[in-house]
Order: C-alpha cells, then structure tokens, then sequence
C-alpha cells in the first residue's frame, strides 16, 4: 500500500498514516506562478496499489485540480490500482437541474475522476447516496455515525435526535436508531439558495436536551434558526453535529451569536485558526474509521460491515 497526501488536509491525512503504520509517499504538489498546478511523485509506483487522500474542499478548484493531476501521473507511472479518497466531496450539492441550463456538477466531477484514471473513490457521507450511481467505477460511500454515535452517547446520553429538514430524516433516523432515541423534524422552506426559513416543529420538544444532525453545515444559517425554533418550543439545550464544517463566510460568528451550545464536526475538511479558536465548535476525528476503511480495501476485506445498521435503514428507505 502507498498513501499520497493533497494539500487540502495534511493532518487528517498524517493521522491515517499513523494509524496506519504506512508512511507518506515523497510527492511533490506545487504551484507555478501563474497557479499552475504541477505534481511529481518521488517513489516508484509500478505496481503498486496507491490511496490518495484530498478532499476537494476550498480552494474547491484548486485542490480538485490537484486531486486529477496525481490520479493521471499515478496512472502514468503504471499503478496497479489508484483510489481517490475523497473525506469531503465537493459539488455533491449540485446533484440535479434545479432550474433549467444549470449543470449538474456532481456528475461532471465523477466524469472527471474516472477519465482521469481512478480505479475507485472513498468518501464520506455524500450528500446525496445517488451521487454513487455517478460513477461507473466502485465507490465506498463511508458513514462518519459511528463516531458521532460514540461522542453522543458520551456528552448527550439521553437526547432528542432533530433533523434540520426534510432531507436529512433518513439520516438521523438511522442515528437514533443506534442511539435508541426518538427523532424530531424540522420543516423548512427555502426562499432562494443559502437561505433557510423555519416554519414549524414535528415531535414535541419541549423538555429535552436536543442534538441536530446534519451532513454539511456551510453559512451555518439552518442549525441556527433550528436552535432557535426549538429553543422557542421548550427545549432544554440545543447542540449540533455536521459531518462536514465548511463554515464560509462569517459562518463562526452565526454560530458564536446562535442558540446552539456546540457544533461538533468532523476533520474531513482542515479547519481554518477561526474554527479552531471557536469556543463553541468541537472535532472529532474520522481518521481512525478512515484508516480502517483503507486498510479493508487494500486487503479486498468487505466495508460494508463497519456501517451495517445505517445500510439496513437506507435500503428500508
């Protein structure tokens, strides 16, 4: 096995490594002065079966960019297999048309990866499971719930799992049934893109400590008004866990001003010094989950089983 590190998370991707027992690869990923992407790998990759870790997160362009130019070196240094390990997987909101001449982005990055040379993707909770269907290569869509199970069951024993709207039910269905909590809904209406109106609660609320799940929190916009909402039917507490923090914009002061008592997130995505000064925003680490996934796949042991109550839920739905 050779693991090669982008440069969108180098600790996450040191933190594998090191579960791992595997060094990183010797890799050269530069920019020319014009940005300019060049990439060198430093070791003999002939025959070898290579993992590349980068989440195409921002710069989103650039370290896609990155991503494909090593998949085709690897490919041109005779690989015997190359999988895209992808924590974040950007574009993964732009899954279908939703208005006419709009691009369906997704897709056009699966495209991408392949005509590339990728053998197989890794990745972490996509935004939307059909997104798999995109390729015609394998992909391991992996569930970050088994570390959030654990951290809930530590700080949030005896919680109300919410979902933040109608998208993520199944999802947080699929927590609480591991957790053997109740479930609460949040029904929303989206006026236009980015921003998100609370119209009203399904479950009752009031007198519970309560956990919203979500897959990606970017302004943090909905998980505020949702802390709001239910603050305002009776909640007890309020905290959040995103698998993904993109956290744009003045993403950290919303959450700082918020109700929410935590936001808890993932390292699939680096975390800029703002997120990480935050006394409200936690981390869990993937790289543990991640490591073992890798390891599976490089031994052609089964995935699956690591994640096989979520699959249940998910084929039921």
């Amino acid at each position: 096995m050779k693991l090669i590190a982008g440069n969108s998370n180098k600790p996450l991707a040191l933190a594998v490594s090191k579960a791992l027992g595997v060094p990183l690869t010797e890799a050269v990923i530069t920019t020319y002065s014009d940005k300019e992407i060049f990439v060198e790998i430093q070791e003999n990759m002939r025959g070898e079966d290579v993992f590349i870790m980068q989440s195409t997160s921002y710069p989103a362009n650039d370290h896609l960019m990155e991503l494909l130019l090593t998949i085709d070196a690897l490919r041109r240094s005779s690989a015997r297999r190359i999988t895209a390990v992808i924590p974040y997987y950007g574009y993964a909101r732009q899954d279908r048309k939703f208005a006419p001449r709009t691009p369906i982005a997704a897709k056009l990055v699966a495209n991408l990866l392949t005509q590339a040379g990728a053998h197989r993707v890794l990745t972490f909770d996509l935004h939307a499971t059909q997104i798999q269907g995109f390729f015609d290569i394998p992909v391991d869509n992996l569930f970050a719930s088994p570390v959030f199970c654990e951290d809930i069951a530590r700080h949030f024993p005896k919680c109300l799992m919410v979902s933040p709207d109608m998208g993520g039910v199944v999802r947080t269905r699929a927590m609480a049934k591991r957790l053997g909590a109740e479930i609460a809904i949040i029904d929303k209406r989206r006026e236009r893109a980015g921003v998100a109106e609370v119209m009203h609660i399904v479950g009752n609320v009031a007198g519970r400590h309560c956990v919203l799940l979500d897959d990606i929190v970017d302004s943090g916009g909905t998980l505020c008004k949702a802390a709001k909402a239910l603050m305002d039917e009776g909640a007890l507490s309020v905290s959040a866990y995103a698998i993904h923090g993109v956290l744009s914009g003045s993403a950290v002061e919303s959450i700082m001003a918020s109700a929410l008592e935590t936001l808890v997130i993932t390292d699939s995505i680096e975390a800029r010094e703002d997120i990480l000064a935050c006394p409200k925003i936690r981390h869990v680490s993937i790289a543990p989950l991640l490591a073992e996934a890798i390891d599976r796949v490089s031994e052609e042991r089964s995935v699956s089983c690591l994640f096989a109550e979520e699959a249940v839920v998910l084929k039921r739905v």
